[in-house]
């Protein structure tokens, strides 16, 4: 199955993550005090995220098979502010590049990059603890780019707005530092534009990717 290996590398990682924060825990809760979550923080945060679209397409042009775009790992860079102790804005600052193929019959429709700015509020439970988790929703607007068409005589992407759902967690370090895992699960629509030769094909794709991070944060 397609998402098998997607989440075996996942729940690897999540294990390995999880082992950090189980073994470092104790010894953490003995070093320097570390800083609560308070209003009018400012937070800069650096993750590696996975980028995996959960994609599915439609076209009244191609009535079989479907388009397939492939996964990306990338690092990511996002911030925060505090309007509250337990209320937070969150933006995040990544792209990626995915392979677009489209299967049965098989062609390579090349690859596109994407810049999603997406922009969340947050509920963080717990803000004066070490181990402190959120919850958040909010908005993204995507712009695709460099679009390479593979086989096709041209490719392109529709921009467009979408919303996201987000869980995670925070766990404090020491001082300021303090560690992170986030999931987000993006609802992103676009209609790709492609000519195979005997004029242009309009697909409908709903991309809706997972994006899971873990990282390092700095409060300031």
């Amino acid at each position: 199955m397609k998402l098998s290996g997607k989440w075996t590398a996942l729940a690897a990682a999540v294990a390995v993550f999880g082992s950090v924060v189980a073994v470092s825990g104790p010894a953490l809760a003995q070093s320097d005090e570390f800083k609560p979550k308070s209003a009018g923080d400012f937070v800069i945060r650096a993750r590696g995220i996975a980028m995996m679209p959960d994609e599915s397409t439609s076209s009244s042009d191609l009535t079989v098979g479907k388009g397939e775009l492939t996964d990306d790992y990338v690092p990511e860079v996002d911030f925060s502010y505090f309007v509250t102790d337990n209320i937070a804005l969150e933006l995040i600052a990544a792209t990626t590049k995915h392979d677009l193929d489209w299967k049965n019959p098989n062609v390579d429709l090349g690859s596109v990059r994407l810049l999603p700015p997406t922009l969340t509020l947050q509920y963080h439970f717990m803000p004066k603890e070490r181990f402190s988790p959120y919850l958040g929703a909010g908005i993204n607007y995507t712009f695709f780019y460099d679009e390479k068409p593979g086989t096709a005589q041209s490719i392109s992407y529709d921009d467009g707005f979408g919303y996201a759902l987000q869980a995670g967690f925070d766990y404090a370090i020491t001082g300021a530092w303090s560690l992170n895992f986030d999931v987000k699960k993006v609802f992103l629509d676009t209609t790709i534009t492609t000519n195979l030769g005997a004029g242009p094909i309009n697909v409908d794709a709903d991309l809706d990717p997972w994006v899971f991070g873990i990282g390092i944060g700095y409060r300031f």
